[in-house]
């Protein structure tokens, strides 16, 4: 939690931007696993805690944009959840260390609402993500919940986007945090890569540091020699000489600010000369999209111009084939790389996405391009000091995928099939850091996790 200052000048900023109304803004609640009293662990919604910073459940938050009031509803604990729970600070109290002077029940947050509605105030609320959300929702203003994304706010949509886009200097500093669990996650990973080993060995162990951390993994591990399945959550396979295990992972620290790394390490320590051949190139994106990361710049470009590094290093190998631009234009690199180069990073590890993608990472400028691959960009608007993004090319050897662009003959211009057939096996290579935007270009958060070859071989030993 930050200082009290922060959560009042944030809800200012909303007010100022909003104009008129009543935003409603909705805590998490706990989700059962099987049974109501056994459930996951607890994830306060991020809106929530980035106006508001308290995190724990059952709670609601009204701003009046008109008035400047600002209301807090949820329940103090009773002796029962004492017992189970311990002493409990009272809800005043926690309300007053983020600004809020005035806690309801949550018993008075219906009433209040209703009386909104019938006086013909605008209500400002965001679509839930969870089910327990579009069912209160849905009580409370009493619209389906097949039409509550129909009727979300779009002004408070874009007013949250225009503020969290640009992190805070305390907020990086909560970056870095997690920036540095995630380089301890992976630099584990790479000492434990040796044959015998099971994936869920490896998996666990870097789970168990996310947790030792003061938080949690800021996603599901991605950890697989079958790296050619961009979210391959399945960890039921013994590692192997030879053969690439590709490792995504990031940490969530206690203020829930989240990292976001990917390493491609050569299981027993050494890479083969084919596979340190895609490797360099890979490696040689993900250097270009730092070097043309600055502010002024649309990610757009950057993940196109990424796009021809990956085609003319793919080109000299054999693999491609014809110009390299135009392969690009045409989308080509996309059997290879059918991914964007990055997103947002922040309170989420895909930030402000249950925003909607398209608010996030486009705008009135810079439009989502409609083709194979590119589609897939969730960030591509122009980039801003303070922006925390991710820089993550790959190249992946997806045999359904070749089959199917083989068949239909598509990009044939562009792709030397034959040459694929005996990287059927290969699987993939991702190479991912967090970026901050700076004035004057980008800075790589954090020490970087071991990248080059000869790097990940070291440490390795």
């Amino acid at each position: 939690m930050f200082n009290r200052e922060t959560y009042s000048t944030r809800r200012q900023q909303i007010r100022q931007k909003i104009g008129n109304g009543i935003v409603l803004i909705l805590g998490n609640t706990d989700s059962p696993m099987n049974y109501t009293d056994n459930t996951f662990h607890f994830r306060q919604d991020s809106t929530f805690l980035y106006l508001f910073g308290l995190d724990f459940q059952n709670l609601a938050a009204v701003i009046d944009v008109d008035s400047g009031e600002e209301i807090i509803f949820g329940d103090d604990v009773s002796i029962d959840d004492i017992i189970w729970m311990g002493p409990q600070i009272p809800l005043k109290e926690k309300a007053e260390k983020v600004g809020v002077a005035r806690t309801e029940p949550m018993k008075n947050l219906h009433p209040m609402i209703e009386k909104a509605i019938s006086s013909g105030r605008k209500i400002h609320f965001l679509s839930p993500y969870r089910a327990e959300g579009k069912l209160q929702l849905q009580e409370l203003l009493g619209i389906s919940v097949s039409k509550l994304k129909d009727y979300s706010s779009i002004e408070l949509i874009k007013a949250l986007v225009d503020l969290r886009s640009v992190k805070e200097i305390q907020e990086i500093e909560e970056i870095r945090k997690a920036c540095a669990v995630g380089y301890q996650m992976h630099v584990t990973a790479m000492k434990m890569a040796k044959a015998g080993v099971l994936e869920q060995t490896i998996a666990g162990t870097i789970e168990g540091i996310a947790l030792s951390g003061g938080g949690m993994t800021s996603f599901p591990i991605i950890l697989s020699q079958n790296g050619e399945t961009l979210h391959n959550h399945d960890h039921s396979q013994t590692l192997q000489n030879g053969r690439l295990l590709l490792v995504d992972a990031g940490a969530e620290v206690r203020s829930h600010y989240a990292s976001d790394f990917t390493r491609t390490i050569p299981v027993g320590g050494k890479f083969t000369s084919k596979q340190r051949e895609i490797y360099e190139i890979v490696l040689a994106a993900n250097n270009r999209g730092r070097e043309l990361t600055k502010p002024g710049e649309t990610y757009l470009s950057v993940h196109l111009a990424v796009a021809e590094v990956i085609a003319s290093g793919l080109k000299a190998l054999g693999l491609m084939k014809g110009d390299v631009k135009e392969a690009v234009k045409n989308g080509a690199h996309a059997l290879f790389m059918p991914h964007g180069l990055g997103h947002m990073l922040g309170l989420d590890v895909h930030d402000m996405e249950n925003l909607g993608e398209n608010h996030v990472g486009y705008d009135n400028e810079i439009h989502r391009i409609d083709q194979f691959g590119t589609a897939y960009l969730r960030l591509g608007r122009r980039l801003k000091p303070g922006f925390v993004i991710t820089n993550e090319p790959g190249i992946y050897f997806i045999p359904a995928l070749i089959e199917k662009w083989k068949a239909e003959k598509i990009n044939a211009g562009f792709i030397n099939f034959d040459r694929l057939e005996s990287y059927l096996d290969f699987g993939g290579i991702r190479l991912e850091d967090d970026i901050l935007v700076t004035e004057t270009g980008c800075e790589i958060i954090g020490n970087r996790i071991p990248v080059t070859p000869d790097e990940v071989e070291e440490v390795m030993r």
